[in-house]
């Protein structure tokens, strides 16, 4: 008999949860940053285990909502939690437990999810010392979330499998809700212009990453073996725009030397990348551009 589930992963921002969905899924679905608020979009890992396929849900960081944009981000999180199996709240162990997450925690125990199991992972741990990750453990299980808290490191991968063998007995019995081999359920689009954000956000300064996203236009396969991908980054100000270009157009050619190996992984072929920056202000207010851009 096959079981299969969805698992959320609820958070504050920067706790690791698109490198455990990585980790979990076994390549690249989500897309990695030091940055906070860098996941905008439900992005769904497939991860399967003999006859027991999870759909890991990396969900943006739980967080108050400020704009059109956050707040499609937060309805978004409200609405996965609603409809998982199971939740699991990640916390982060070398920035210790603090306000966010007693918020999500509060969240998750006054009805913000339906899920037939909770449980609790302490991420990081390889950046703390074993008696601070005691300390967190104890802390973590007086959030009230769950009893079953969970030591790891999803970039080392310490304590991962235990993770993930825990999440699979809690799946319920059903059919495989996904195709067997599928890494993710993203559109090539989407995926194609995380990988560009992804690299426009590495390359970039503070004020910029935020304001930032990449919409890919087009698609093409001229011969096989050869890719053209055509892309449209928006920012909120002429500012932005320059910081991207760069002088002389540099910046903007090594975002686009960053990104073109993760795109021709992803495409199997040479990919010639064709990358322009617009203003469009406030574009985080502007509801049109966010259905556009499929976010929420």
């Amino acid at each position: 008999m096959t079981r299969s589930g969805f698992v959320a992963l609820a958070g504050r921002p920067n706790v690791g949860k698109s490198t455990l969905v990585n980790a979990a899924v076994g390549e690249k679905v989500a897309i990695i940053s030091e940055r906070p608020q860098t996941t905008r979009r439900a992005i769904r890992g497939v991860c399967h285990r003999g006859d027991c396929q999870m759909i890991l849900v990396d969900l943006p960081g739980v967080q108050r909502a400020r704009d059109a944009l956050t707040e499609r981000m937060a309805g978004r999180v409200q609405q996965e939690l609603a409809g998982a199996d199971v939740v699991l709240h990640m916390l982060n162990a070398e920035q210790g437990i603090g306000g966010g997450d007693r918020f999500t925690a509060r969240a998750l125990t006054s009805g913000g999810s339906s899920a037939s199991s909770r449980v609790v992972a302490l991420n990081k741990i390889d950046r703390v010392s074993r008696a601070r990750v005691a300390e967190l453990l104890q802390e973590a299980l007086a959030l009230g979330v769950s009893d079953e808290v969970f030591a790891m490191s999803a970039r080392t991968g310490e304590g991962v499998e235990a993770l993930l063998e825990h999440l699979a007995l809690q799946m319920p019995p059903g059919p495989f809700l996904l195709a067997e081999g599928s890494a993710s359920d993203q559109s090539q689009h989407v995926l194609l212009g995380e990988l560009i954000r992804e690299a426009a956000i590495r390359r970039t300064r503070d004020e910029v990453p935020h304001a930032l996203e990449v919409l890919v236009e087009e698609i093409e396969h001229p011969r096989a073996g050869l890719a053209r991908v055509r892309a449209l980054i928006w920012v909120e100000s002429t500012s932005q725009k320059g910081i991207l270009i760069g002088a002389g157009g540099r910046m903007i050619k090594a975002i686009g030397s960053a990104a073109r190996p993760e795109l021709e992984r992803e495409l199997d072929a040479h990919v010639h990348l064709d990358l322009s920056v617009k203003v469009r202000r406030a574009w985080r207010a502007d509801e049109a551009l966010l259905d556009r851009l499929g976010i929420g």
